[in-house]
């Protein structure tokens, strides 16, 4: 999955999803990348898009980007 600028979203990422609102990437089904909370074997089911985690609305699986999703910060470990 790939951000409107045609970046790929990647596990640990931290992106805006639109104002006010933030998320962090804690698995990209996509890209076979699954955090240590939440592991490949409790997700792989859902087969394509990534799962993010934000504070208003818990976690969420997105198979589609949607048009005001920003990369704000890439994990850096």
């Amino acid at each position: 999955m790939r951000y409107p600028d045609g970046q790929e979203i990647r596990l640990g990422d931290r992106m805006k999803l639109w104002d006010g609102s933030e998320a962090i990437v804690v698995c990209s089904i996509d890209t076979q990348e699954y955090s240590h909370d939440f592991p490949r074997e409790h997700w792989e089911y859902l087969a394509r898009g990534i799962l993010i985690s934000t504070a208003k609305l818990g976690l969420v699986h997105c198979v589609e980007t949607e048009g005001e999703m920003r990369l704000l910060a890439r994990d850096k470990t």
